[in-house]
């Protein structure tokens, strides 16, 4: 039975799909700039949400979508564009940076073996379904129009502070969203911008007879609407969502169809490196890249993050990433021992399947994986549910190494201890290292 915790109800909840099809939409990244690992750690946790689901025999449909437009560079209604940004730092149009960040960013995605969604959809695909919403919300009553935009009027959706339980009343201009005299609630917010006089904004679309884009929030509500149907099983994203994003999209969905979005939210918290947030000032804004010049693997972050629960505020170091590289090491020498004896499971698998099937708790199930004898076929179940690549890096050893390992065995039952050296050393270069014990050499890998 799998638990889920929903942020709509503020308790773990017994997760029950709307339909045979499981349908997840994921808020997927402002492609700008280079993804850094606090960027990615969301898309690990929710990777273990799709394989849980589908070891638990569930069929599923998930979108994650690619913002290449109309994301200012806060939650903020005016400010600088963040593709704009990205273009004049690189000498490139937007469209350039878009293209460049979305395969920098899916290249992260396969490197740590995520399981690509069903759809990736790119906002700039669905600018005719935005104004569609628009015209919608405005038909229903639910907006308003300024120099600068058509507003949503929060005002007019009575439920609007219910899912992140905001005090409306208590709100100053300017604490949430920049405020503008023109702006009737302090929370309302742009569906569709206008382009001023003078604005650099090379994505622009004609609609309600001038230039503009749409507002950050609309692109997820648009998408959903047209790939999944609303409602929608799964909705998911980082706590940071919740105040604004989240809760502008399920009043837009409402506005526009009137339908309740999603059922259950799953929202991870942020990662700090060294206890400090991540932050270009702070040099701390770790790629994959940067991690690989340290002698890290992409699966080695991902072990890390997993070693945590998704609701947990994390604190990464490179000492915690070492730790997490040499337990995934003993992982992958337990999985050498199946090749060389006839290891007999203890069964721990399922508590392993209960432990992420309890609100995703992957801390809890890797402790079990720590004590556990797991089969051969026991390990094959745990890859599939973490995707973390354990067989495929810990082949069985070639004939060639066999071999070796046998000649070296020969050499020392003859006393030829140099040779014997010689050839550990040979192995120690394929990272093989040879135990002697007194039912023979057992082999195990160094890295």
């Amino acid at each position: 039975m799998l638990k889920l915790y929903n942020t709509a109800s503020s308790k773990l909840e017994e997760f029950k799909p709307l339909d045979e099809v499981v349908k997840i939409y994921t808020c997927g990244p402002t492609v700008y700039s280079e993804a850094h690992i606090g960027n990615l750690t969301a898309y690990i946790y929710w990777d273990l949400l799709i394989r849980t689901l589908r070891a638990d025999g569930y069929k599923v449909k998930r979108v994650l979508n690619l913002t290449d437009v109309g994301h200012l560079t806060s939650d903020a209604d005016s400010g600088e564009d963040k593709l704009e940004k990205g273009a004049a730092r690189e000498g490139l149009t937007v469209w350039e940076v878009a293209d460049r960040y979305i395969e920098k960013f899916m290249q992260d995605y396969r490197d740590l073996n995520l399981i690509e969604p069903e759809v990736l959809a790119r906002a700039t695909d669905y600018i005719e379904e935005d104004m569609q919403a628009v015209d919608l919300m405005k038909e229903h009553g639910f907006t308003y129009e300024t120099k600068d935009g058509v507003y949503f009027d929060t005002s007019k959706y009575d439920a609007y502070a219910d899912f992140a339980k905001l005090d409306l009343a208590g709100l100053q201009a300017g604490a949430r969203v920049e405020f503008s005299d023109e702006k009737r609630n302090v929370s309302d917010f742009a569906v569709w911008k206008f382009i001023q006089p003078g604005e650099k904004h090379a994505m622009r679309w004609d609609f309600l007879g001038r230039p503009g884009y749409p507002g950050w929030h609309l692109e997820c509500c648009s998408i959903i609407h047209k790939e999944l149907g609303e409602p929608i099983d799964i909705h998911t994203g980082g706590i940071d969502h919740i105040p604004v994003h989240h809760t502008n999209e399920i009043a837009e969905c409402f506005a526009a169809y009137g339908s309740k979005l999603a059922h259950y939210w799953l929202h991870c918290d942020f990662i700090t490196v060294d206890g400090q947030k991540i932050s270009k000032s702070l040099g701390n804004t770790y790629s994959l890249d940067d991690l690989a010049r340290q002698q890290f693997t992409p699966i080695d972050y991902k072990m890390w993050v997993l070693s945590g629960h998704y609701q947990g505020t994390r604190n990464f170091t490179f000492d915690s990433l070492a730790a997490a590289k040499a337990r995934r090491l003993n992982w992958r020498n337990k999985i050498a021992e199946c090749y060389q004896t006839d290891v007999v499971s203890d069964g721990s698998f399922e508590k392993i399947l209960a432990a992420v099937n309890n609100n995703l708790n992957s801390a809890e199930a890797f402790a079990v994986i720590d004590g556990a004898i797991l089969s051969l076929e026991d390990w094959q179940k745990v890859d599939e549910l973490f995707g973390l690549n354990l067989l495929e890096d810990t082949p069985d050893i070639s004939a060639e190494v066999h071999a070796l390992i046998r000649e070296r065995e020969q050499a020392r039952e003859a006393k030829d201890f140099e040779k014997a050296d010689v050839l550990r050393d040979k192995l120690a270069e394929l990272s093989i290292e040879v135990n002697d014990t007194a039912d023979g050499p057992v082999w195990r890998y160094t890295k």
